[in-house]
């Protein structure tokens, strides 16, 4: 019989060094696996490792945009506020009437070119204003080369005359304002009689006020107006007969009491307190 070898069977001392051994791989391995995962991570302040193109991008594209921007806002602002491109090249005028639309242009003096914020609105409506026959004017502009002038005339409520060696026949509106001289005296507006006319004399404005409120067909029957004072407006009509009117209150009522009490023969018609009315021959 051939010898036969007998297997040694492992003792505990060489159970306990493959035991030590396994754990000591198992520490070597632990081991890379923390140096490793300590390399992995980011150091503090130091930019991510991972891909960096596509953020790059981003920011770059951002900055163009905002540049890109700032280069338009400043394109705009020059092309508003500096350029001609937006500037003033006509000046239109409307409601005007008797006072010439050229004239009203060379009043305004819009300059020519300059671009339209810019302009002076409110200083173009005010030299406008002073001309003597606009009551009201509205100026605007109208994109994008245009500045429209809208105006409303003065008109005419009465005249007074300055007589002899005076400077001739003066208009005058509702307001009292005196605003153009004529050669003569115009049909169908009465007459102020008056010490002195302007718009800044409450006797003034008190006749006007009454002459701009009284019935057109009673207006057109007036040939001459006066007061002495702001209470005691009076007119004469072509019939010869005078109307003692008082102020501009109660119109209406005055207007109807009149054309009652004018059916009745006498000289002045008092209607000054409607509710009292008098005739006296």
């Amino acid at each position: 019989m051939s010898p036969t070898r007998e297997r040694r069977r492992p003792s505990e001392e060489d159970a306990r060094d493959r035991a030590a051994l396994a754990r000591e791989r198992r520490g070597r391995r632990s081991e890379e696996e923390r140096r490793r995962t300590r390399a992995a991570r980011p150091k503090p302040g130091a930019r991510p490792s991972g891909p960096r193109r596509p953020r790059r991008q981003v920011e770059i594209r951002r900055r163009w945009v905002a540049l890109l921007s700032v280069l338009t806002l400043v394109a705009m602002t020059y092309l508003l506020f500096f350029s001609s491109m937006l500037g003033v090249k006509d000046v239109s005028v409307s409601g005007s009437r008797t006072v010439a639309a050229d004239q009203i242009r060379t009043v305004a003096a819009v300059p020519a070119d300059k671009p339209m914020l810019r302009l002076g609105i409110d200083e173009i409506r005010d030299r406008v204003a002073a001309m003597p026959g606009i009551a009201t004017v509205e100026v605007s502009r109208s994109w994008p080369n245009t500045v429209d002038i809208t105006v409303t005339e003065r008109t005419a409520i009465a005249f007074f005359d300055s007589g002899p060696g005076g400077d001739g026949v003066h208009l005058v509106d509702g307001g009292g304002v005196v605003f153009k001289t004529v050669s003569a005296r115009p049909p169908g507006l009465p007459e102020l009689k008056l010490p002195k006319v302007s718009a800044d004399d409450p006797v003034t404005r008190a006749v006007t006020a009454v002459l701009g409120v009284i019935p057109e067909q009673l207006l057109k029957q007036v040939t001459t107006a006066t007061a002495r004072t702001p209470a005691s407006v009076e007119f004469t009509l072509a019939s010869g007969k005078i109307v003692r009117w008082g102020t501009a209150e109660q119109t209406d009522r005055k207007a109807k009491v009149l054309a009652a009490l004018l059916t009745q023969d006498g000289k002045v018609y008092d209607v000054a307190a409607p509710e009292l009315p008098t005739i006296t021959s």
